[in-house]
């Protein structure tokens, strides 16, 4: 077990926060803006398990309201792609190297971040067949960095759905997502202890940056905070790159 210092794990409470934040306030970007911070401290297998454990335990209490108003049929035939997409994207994670991971991650992240920022939508309802194709990527993308949203939020926010069926989608599918990335992280050997004992300290912290970002959303302009996240999650990828290993603690 390697052991990680005071500063280094403040580092990584303080990323948990600042993501928190995020998902608390946009519902996205939470993992856009941890994975790449905290890989840079602790290593993407150790970042990616930790996110997936914490974010995982944080959304317990909005499943019930989720399999309530979902439109379960659409989310289970998106799950079928992710069953294939979260083995795929754990198997990049377990036996990619650390340092040449942490570059994609950090590209991905950019090209993620662009994609959000031009405002696509797909604009057709969803079809079978694109819908497991749009789980597959995002289960990709969730196994290897736990990333899952920014695809198949593009997909069903333009599908013509009303917003609370959307977020109910999104909800039951991340949640599920989840529940599969934990079976496979766990048979792949990535939910270690020393993950289950870091999240201890990382978890309150983005759980209080969930909270403090959720009150901020009654309160705050969505767009200035958007673009506050925009920022956020451009400075974690590029705070991410191996290049500054030497100026980080």
């Amino acid at each position: 077990m390697i052991v990680h210092s005071p500063t280094e794990l403040t580092f990584v409470g303080l990323a948990g926060l600042v993501a928190g934040l995020a998902r608390g306030f946009s519902g996205f970007g939470g993992a856009l803006i941890f994975v790449p911070m905290a890989s840079a401290i602790m290593g993407p297998k150790i970042a990616s398990a930790l996110l997936l454990v914490i974010d995982g335990t944080m959304s317990l209490g909005m499943l019930p309201e989720g399999w309530k108003r979902a439109n379960r049929r659409e989310v289970f035939t998106m799950v079928i792609g992710a069953l294939v997409g979260i083995p795929l994207g754990t198997a990049v994670l377990a036996f990619v190297p650390s340092v040449p991971l942490r570059w994609i991650i950090s590209i991905v992240v950019l090209c993620l971040l662009a994609f959000l920022i031009s405002g696509w939508r797909y604009r057709h309802r969803p079809k079978p067949h694109l819908t497991i194709s749009v789980g597959g990527l995002s289960g990709l993308f969730g196994g290897a960095a736990q990333m899952s949203g920014p695809p198949i939020v593009a997909y069903w926010l333009g599908g013509g759905d009303r917003p609370l069926t959307v977020r109910a989608n999104l909800v039951l599918f991340l949640g599920i997502s989840s529940a599969v990335s934990a079976v496979v992280y766990a048979i792949g050997g990535l939910l270690t202890a020393q993950v289950l004992l870091i999240s201890l300290f990382v978890g309150p912290c983005y759980g209080i940056g969930v909270l403090i970002g959720s009150k901020m959303f009654t309160v705050a302009n969505e767009t200035a905070f958007r673009h506050i996240c925009f920022m956020l999650i451009a400075i974690s990828a590029l705070v991410g790159l191996p290049l500054f290993d030497g100026l980080r603690p």
